[in-house]
């Protein structure tokens, strides 16, 4: 049958004259055209919606909503499931067996899926550029100019050719914009968010710290983790840890995971993001290091910062201040160390993972898709 706008008027106009008339064939044929295309409509949205999704439960909806009292919000629960994921490279274990520990990170990582510890490899290099077909062919290629050139790069000598002060392990966005420290005006509204919550996260700090972590050899709290260090003491107690809510410890800091929530460049979705207090002993150092990606700024609140505490990133010193925000590329080179006397106690910042400003709001969608936790 040829379509015409002609033929397509003559449809509608009978149809007017019959509905008209009180034909009731053709207004039950009216009726159930209408129906049809209201369910098409309903399925199509909830497989667009499904898809969307597919990177887990902790969305920007979800983040936005309050974590229930006395249970674990759906998007956590949800995300229980997911891989062991290690909380830091060279991380030593507390001798804890069980399912929640391993869970809090109490274990050393032994999965080749770990993307802080595993090197990658040639197969790795592949999922990764078939995951970006397969999003593109579900979304767009628009705007994955910087995306296709980083994941066709993966496995090359690129990351050799690049200058030392910055390699990152993982994933490397080319042609962004990249300096060791950053302005606050660079994600304004979260830094100012963060800094308003200081007393709310100083407190919930203070409430999951116990005296055990200041005694050597002593068993660490549940929750907390332990990080190899050259000397003295590393603690971590992580909300998310690349990508994957800590159930347990989120409904022990609900204002924190609340702050979470509000924030709007946390890096919710895509195992470069990770949110968690971290505690340095006196006399401890951070060996030097590169983060996993130059997509994402790490942002240190500080919490307590006693004297001679410094934080190192491509060369460039700089100190903590307690309220305040430092925000950090670390795909640089860095390093942080307590030299400060035992009076003077540990240094916790409450350390978030936010995006570069400089990656747009396509690539985000793109990266939370082919860096999904356990793809």
């Amino acid at each position: 049958m040829e379509w015409s706008l002609e033929r397509m008027r003559e449809w509608v106009a009978g149809g007017m004259q019959s509905v008209r008339e009180c034909e009731g064939g053709a207004l039950g044929t009216v009726l159930c055209l209408a129906l049809l295309f209201i369910w098409y409509c309903y399925r199509m949205g909830c497989e667009q919606t499904g898809s969307a999704l597919r990177g887990g439960g902790y969305t920007p909806e979800a983040r936005g909503s309050a974590l229930p009292s006395g249970g674990l919000a759906p998007d956590l629960s949800s995300r229980l499931a997911a891989p062991k994921i290690c909380q830091a490279r060279g991380g030593a274990s507390s001798g804890g067996g069980s399912s929640e520990e391993e869970l809090n990170g109490f274990a050393y990582c032994q999965s080749p899926e770990c993307f802080r510890c595993a090197q990658p490899a040639e197969g790795f290099n592949q999922r990764l550029y078939q995951s970006l077909q397969e999003y593109a062919k579900r979304y767009t290629w628009a705007g994955m100019g910087r995306v296709h050139k980083g994941v066709r790069a993966q496995g090359r000598s690129l990351p050799c050719s690049r200058p030392s002060i910055q390699k990152p392990e993982v994933f490397f966005l080319p042609d962004l914009p990249s300096a060791p420290f950053f302005s606050r005006e660079a994600q304004k509204h979260d830094v100012e968010l963060l800094e308003r919550s200081f007393a709310a996260l100083l407190t919930e700090f203070e409430c999951v710290y116990r005296l055990p972590l200041a005694r050597p050899n002593s068993p660490l709290p549940l929750g907390w983790k332990v990080n190899s260090t050259p000397r003295g003491h590393w603690w971590t107690f992580y909300l998310v840890n690349q990508g994957t809510p800590m159930a347990l410890n989120a409904r022990r800091c609900p204002r924190a995971w609340r702050v979470l929530g509000q924030l709007r460049t946390f890096i919710a979705n895509n195992v470069f993001g990770n949110a968690c207090f971290s505690v340095l002993s006196p006399g401890a150092i951070i060996s030097e290091h590169y983060g996993p990606t130059n997509v994402r700024l790490r942002c240190h609140l500080g919490l307590k910062v006693p004297s001679s505490c410094e934080l190192v990133v491509g060369g460039e010193p700089q100190c903590w201040s307690e309220g305040s925000c430092l925000l950090f590329d670390d795909s640089f080179l860095h390093t942080a160390f307590h030299e400060g006397s035992s009076e003077g106690g540990p240094r916790v910042v409450f350390m978030v993972d936010l995006w570069h400003p400089n990656v747009a709001a396509a690539e985000r969608q793109a990266l939370d898709y082919i860096f999904t936790p356990g793809r």
